[in-house]
């Protein structure tokens, strides 16, 4: 009867245990397109990203409040940082989405999207100018479809909405195994009694019955 209970509640829990993986694969996909970028701000925030949603998710399946706690922070800083990042690209408040904020001033590489994105035709020119060095060229990006800015503002705000949503399941998963581990407890705690209660009427019913 307590498998049974379990399993009913494992049940319940698999839909959302499955939508709590979501934002640690849109992340994996987003991490590769930062590092084709080279924006090392963004890799840096992914991979602390990815493995506090592993931390959260083993310690809601092995019921570890500190894990779910360490989850839920993480959970405000990362919406906090997607929300700077939509500011970036959108230049609200004096930021620029020219300047090398995003690779800790280490470069001057731009988000992937600004020569990849839908419909971009890039194209390689040699400087018209003399005096320049030979292997220095320039870059021409037409035709684009939708801006690159706009690009990482949609992968922001999806991420700020998944993040939101896995945070709602991870506590409907936390109180599922909640329940399942009370559950438990007590068919332990009958069966122990209908044990110890056992034992002392058999021996009383056999003095009786002499």
């Amino acid at each position: 009867m307590c498998a049974v209970s379990v399993g009913h509640i494992s049940k319940y829990s698999w839909p959302h245990l499955q939508l709590t993986k979501d934002p640690m694969i849109s992340a994996l996909e987003r991490q590769i397109f930062d590092f084709l970028g080279f924006q090392w701000a963004p890799i840096l925030g992914n991979f602390l990203h990815i493995i506090v949603v592993i931390l959260g998710l083993f310690g809601t399946i092995q019921y570890r409040p500190r894990y779910i706690m360490v989850y839920t922070v993480w959970t405000a800083l990362w919406v906090t940082w997607n929300v700077f990042i939509i500011c970036f690209y959108l230049e609200v408040g004096g930021l620029s989405k020219d300047t090398d904020l995003m690779t800790f001033n280490i470069s001057v590489h731009r988000s992937w999207w600004r020569e990849h994105g839908p419909g971009c035709v890039r194209r390689v020119l040699p400087p018209s100018a003399h005096g320049m060095m030979d292997d220095y060229t320039y870059v021409s990006v037409t035709g684009c479809i939708v801006d690159f800015q706009y690009l990482e503002v949609i992968h922001s705000a999806v991420q700020i909405l998944l993040s939101l949503g896995a945070r709602n399941h991870l506590d409907v998963l936390h109180q599922l195994k909640r329940k399942a581990n009370r559950y438990v407890y007590k068919m332990q705690y009958y069966s122990v009694a209908k044990k110890k209660l056992k034992n002392y009427c058999y021996p009383l019913i056999y003095a009786i019955t002499l």
